[in-house]
């Protein structure tokens, strides 16, 4: 028997007894008992606490010594133990399923067993009812899902930055309306049972840290049941552990929406508002900790400290969400827009963000009855309903931040920052902090000319900053 023969059987093994698959940790420590590792190279292989790692050893001796009526298995003796087993009496049974000293797959054991061994079935069956971890999710806070275009690379990414990487913090930003929260939505069902817990929140309206710290951990100290209103007493504490030793006794997967809403307007991106830099503290916490857990920010701007947190091999990522490709075209069937070899247009026009898509397909249906070359027929190109949009992300920018993209709107080639215009009034460190921050705020492009990066932005943000510095000219210079 090699350590994958050995693996395949303890995880039939485990399939039958509980009804569960062994997790990649589970699989981890086996192989690493296999090759005779220690918890401690264990845990730094797959970026866990030497105690977790332990802890999770601990339950897994624990199974296989009833499943396989040992006195006692452990790391140390593990392999002696499968390699003595005889042939005779181990065998898979269909559907992967294990037959083991007369003992069936389908009841574990057979009706011949003796009442010991029907006792030790029942003292098995309790234990692993208290032992096994059982999913608790608290989605509360997350809008109802809309309809999903493929984001098949994107959630690829996210799964092996959380199940293979254990990456510890991840942001996923881009425009309002791109997608983030639908994506995250469709990624939660496929990777639920390698959690504990999941929860998520929406900071829509700014809670303090403290507050929201204290929310969670009722959450996880209740045991997944529902949170009361918390009392002035119980918002004044914690009670008891610090959330970080939450999310090491359990793997929890956190998810905060709307993160934008805790930095300030009229400065650079990521500048928190005045009592919330603790969130910044928090993060880079969560994400330079050792733990096994997972946050995941949703975000119309990066975070500052993503930047310096992340990095090829280490526990901290971010994601781009940018606009859809082909996949759009689905939101044009379902408005029943005509001409669709025209469709293609659009959707590079309004750069894929599937909120876009779906308001400029609403009018193109109530003015044009849904002729979309009739609608590209104009010269300009309509925002309708998707000015408030931009007026909320546009007005968050701070005055150089308008100063460039105003530049930028009226340049109708990409730009070369290094020939920066008079007007501006920037120096370079200046220009390049600013370009910087539109950046994430997702609000330019990077273009390569000549081996040399130059910036645009979108035609649908070009549109709009140009209509505002209009209606500002005529509101300054009536006729």
């Amino acid at each position: 028997m090699d350590v994958e023969e050995a693996l395949k059987f303890t995880d039939n093994l485990a399939l039958t007894t509980t009804g569960k698959h062994l997790d990649s940790l589970q699989k981890a420590i086996l192989r690493g008992a296999w090759d005779n590792q220690k918890y401690k190279e264990i845990a730094q292989e797959h970026h866990r606490s030497e105690k977790y790692v332990k802890e999770v050893g601990f339950k897994l001796w624990k199974l296989l010594s009833v499943a396989l009526g040992e006195e006692q298995i452990c790391k140390a003796n593990f392999r002696a133990k499968l390699e003595n087993l005889q042939v005779s009496h181990v065998s898979l049974v269909g559907n992967g399923c294990i037959h083991i000293r007369n003992i069936s797959a389908d009841t574990f054991y057979s009706p011949e067993v003796s009442q010991s061994e029907a006792q030790d079935k029942d003292k098995f069956n309790e234990k692993t009812s208290n032992s096994e971890p059982k999913l608790h999710l608290d989605l509360s806070d997350a809008p109802e899902p809309n309809l999903f275009y493929n984001r098949t690379s994107e959630l690829t990414t996210l799964k092996q930055w959380i199940l293979e990487n254990r990456t510890r913090l991840i942001a996923i930003y881009g425009l309002s309306g791109i997608g983030k929260t639908a994506l995250t939505l469709q990624l939660i069902p496929q990777i639920q049972y390698e959690f504990d817990y999941i929860i998520y929140r929406s900071l829509r309206n700014s809670p303090p840290l403290q507050t929201l710290q204290t929310n969670l951990i009722q959450f996880l100290c209740r045991g997944g049941a529902p949170v009361p209103a918390p009392s002035a007493e119980e918002r004044a504490t914690t009670g008891g552990l610090p959330l970080l030793e939450h999310l090491r006794l359990s793997r929890c997967l956190l998810i905060l929406d709307d993160i934008q809403t805790i930095f300030t307007s009229g400065q650079l991106a990521g500048h928190y508002q005045p009592g919330y830099q603790n969130y910044g503290t928090f993060f880079k916490q969560l994400a330079e900790s050792s733990h096994n857990s997972c946050l995941i920010l949703l975000s119309w701007e990066k975070p500052r400290e993503i930047a310096a947190l992340e990095g090829e091999n280490r526990p901290c990522k971010s994601l781009q969400l940018n606009g859809l490709g082909a996949e759009a075209a689905e939101i044009f069937r379902e408005k029943r827009l005509a001409e669709e070899e025209k469709w293609s247009q659009l959707i590079d026009l309004y750069r894929g963000n599937p909120l876009w898509l779906n308001i400029v397909a609403t009018m193109i249906q109530d003015l044009f009855g849904g002729s979309v070359s009739e609608f590209l027929s104009y010269n300009t190109l309509f925002l309708g309903d998707l000015e408030s949009l931009l007026h909320q992300k546009c007005d968050r920018l701070s005055a150089s931040e308008q100063q460039v993209i105003a530049w930028l709107a009226t340049t109708p080639e990409p730009a070369d920052i290094s020939k920066i215009p008079e007007n501006l009034q920037l120096s370079p460190p200046e220009l390049l902090k600013v370009m910087q921050s539109l950046g994430r705020r997702s609000l330019v492009e990077t273009v390569k000319q000549n081996g040399r990066s130059h910036f645009t932005i979108e035609p649908v943000i070009r549109e709009y900053i140009i209509n505002k510095t209009s209606i500002k000219k005529r509101s300054t210079y009536p006729d």
